[in-house]
């Protein structure tokens, strides 16, 4: 009966349809297969404990969504309803976005400000242990959930890190992550010239596309003539505030983003804000990294398709896709990738990344030293600093010259910020 009801659920999944072709599209011989294979489990593998029918789907679930990619998976019912209670209230982690990178958890970014940042995480760091556990063959979720927990508790790790000779070890404790998305807005110290300005957009949160529009009014009283807008570090966050972001260099009601997939509910338009919105006409240089992800794509894709800003800086990250929580019978659920994200010019961001007009790369010592300047930055008045040194950042200064040599073909005549690539 437990079969039967499992073979129902996967058939008839809320809100999915069969795919049809000349073929046999029936799932049921190949669940008569599994079906069998369960109950020689059940019949002779030697622990009886574990060979409950539940443990065995629920298993069995794990291991196909599993095997589909790093960002489905199955939760059993008391990890559905875990996950919907976290939606619902604060939690506490350390301020790091885990992604899969050559099969391995590896940190994309630590957020500024969070215990992850100000412990000294690194993107690129490969996750080796949580507290003592082997991460080798965990999945995506299992670490997101190992790594948060209730605030003021402990969690101890232990990362790979190129150039080091063996495990670092971090011991930190679980905050509720709550840290400004907008920072640094200023005019660059570029000698005599235009007016630069910078402001770096470190995630996208619900309040960050009020703060980042506010941020741009205080630069522009400040006659500024073009901007530098850093998303070198973002690991995404929320689409809306992503999109707001684009939004305010793009006219009102152009595409942002779209999403594709196999069924007509998962294609969505994502467009710039309207009522009466007027777009921001200067200049705009983007810098981007291997650690800006998700919503920061979305961002770049958007303004580099439309040719409303260059990029400088490396590719992307990639991390382009729509995860779908369906909810089966028996309160458990499946976490699905049902769609793909695409820029307004056709081009899949999914494991592709955003690439940039401009390469500019810097050295992994070079970030770590920049990452260590906005730790120390975020310290208060009056705290030791740790000695930085010196180091050049490359790609902002090659942003700077690319909008020094857009407002001079401006002043020509030209008025249009370059779109080709090289």
């Amino acid at each position: 009966m437990f079969l039967r009801r499992l073979i129902t659920a996967i058939v008839f999944l809320p809100g999915a349809a069969l795919a049809q072709d000349d073929g046999d599209v029936s799932p049921y011989k190949e669940m008569k297969t599994l079906a069998r294979a369960i109950e020689l489990v059940r019949q002779d593998y030697v622990d009886e404990d574990k060979t409950g029918y539940e443990d065995l789907a629920y298993n069995a679930l794990r291991g196909m969504l599993a095997e589909l990619d790093p960002h489905s998976d199955f939760m059993d019912p008391k990890d559905f309803t875990s996950m919907q209670e976290d939606t619902k209230s604060e939690f506490g982690g350390l301020g790091v976005v885990v992604g899969m990178k050559n099969d391995r958890l590896t940190i994309v970014a630590p957020m500024e400000g969070t215990p992850g940042f100000r412990a000294g995480l690194l993107p690129g760091d490969v996750i080796l242990e949580i507290d003592g556990q082997s991460a080798e063959k965990m999945t995506l979720r299992d670490a997101v959930d190992k790594l948060r927990g209730p605030p003021g508790t402990e969690v101890k790790i232990a990362v790979a890190r190129e150039k080091e000779s063996g495990p670092m070890k971090f011991n930190m404790e679980r905050e509720v992550i709550k840290v400004p998305s907008v920072l640094g807005a200023r005019i660059l110290d570029t000698g005599t010239g235009p007016r630069i300005g910078y402001v770096r957009v470190t995630q996208f949160s619900e309040p960050t596309g009020k703060e980042f529009a506010r941020a741009l009014a205080d630069l522009e009283k400040q006659d500024m003539d073009a901007l530098v807008l850093d998303l070198r570090f973002n690991p995404g966050g929320l689409l809306t505030a992503a999109v707001d972001v684009a939004g305010e260099f793009m006219p009102s009601g152009s595409l942002v983003a779209y999403t594709e997939g196999r069924s007509a509910a998962a294609e969505r338009r994502y467009l710039a804000p309207g009522k009466g919105h007027k777009a921001r006409s200067y200049p705009v240089a983007v810098l981007i990294n291997g650690s800006s992800a998700s919503g920061a794509e979305i961002v770049a894709g958007a303004l580099k398709d439309t040719g409303r800003a260059l990029l400088v800086g490396e590719t992307t990250f990639g991390k382009g896709s729509v995860q779908s929580v369906i909810s089966l019978p028996d309160g458990s659920a499946v976490r699905l990738t049902t769609a793909k994200y695409f820029t307004p010019g056709k081009q899949p961001i999914h494991e592709k990344g955003v690439s940039p007009h401009i390469r500019a790369t810097m050295s992994a010592d070079d970030e770590a030293r920049l990452l260590a300047l906005r730790r120390q930055d975020a310290l208060p008045e009056g705290t030791k600093k740790e000695e930085v040194g010196e180091f050049e950042d490359m790609p902002l200064q090659r942003a700077v010259d690319a909008l020094r040599g857009v407002l001079l073909h401006a002043r020509e005549g030209t008025g249009k910020v370059p779109s080709k690539e090289g």
